[in-house]
C-alpha cells in the first residue's frame, strides 16, 4: 500500500500527470510494492521555498508505505523518482526532494491491515 504524493511547482498537464502515473506505478516495485495497491496524488502549482528562495521548478515527493523498505530499495528509488521529473519536467535532481515514511497500521477497505 505506497502513496506517493507529489507537490510541484510548474503546471501539469493530464497527459504529463499520466505519464507520471504510470512510471511511478513502475517504480513501486523497487519497494517490493505492487503498482495495483499504489495511489498517486499530484499537486502542482505549488509553492516550494528553499534557503529562503521560491524554487521556479522544484518538486517534494512524500512516499509513504505499509511497512518499510530497505535504505538500498530508498536510494535506488530517490535516484528514479529524481530522474523521472528531470525528464517529464525538466525539474534538476538538486531541486526534487524525496521523503520516506513507514506506516505501521493502515486502513483500507473498512479494516486494518
Amino acid at each position: 500500500m505506497p502513496f506517493i504524493d507529489s507537490k510541484i511547482t510548474l503546471p501539469v498537464s493530464p497527459e504529463k500527470r499520466e505519464v507520471i502515473k504510470s512510471r511511478l506505478g513502475q517504480l513501486a516495485g523497487i519497494l517490493s510494492k505492487p503498482e495495483s495497491f499504489l495511489m498517486v496524488g499530484i499537486e502542482d502549482n505549488y509553492d516550494l521555498y528553499m534557503g529562503g528562495k521560491k524554487l521556479e521548478k522544484g518538486a517534494y515527493v512524500a512516499v509513504s508505505l505499509f511497512g518499510s523498505a530497505s535504505s538500498s530499495a530508498y536510494e535506488k528509488m530517490t535516484g528514479e523518482i529524481c530522474r523521472l521529473y528531470e525528464e517529464e519536467l525538466g525539474i534538476p535532481g538538486q531541486s526534487v526532494y524525496v521523503t520516506y515514511q513507514g506506516v505501521k497500521d493502515w486502513g483500507w477497505n473498512g479494516r486494518n491491515l
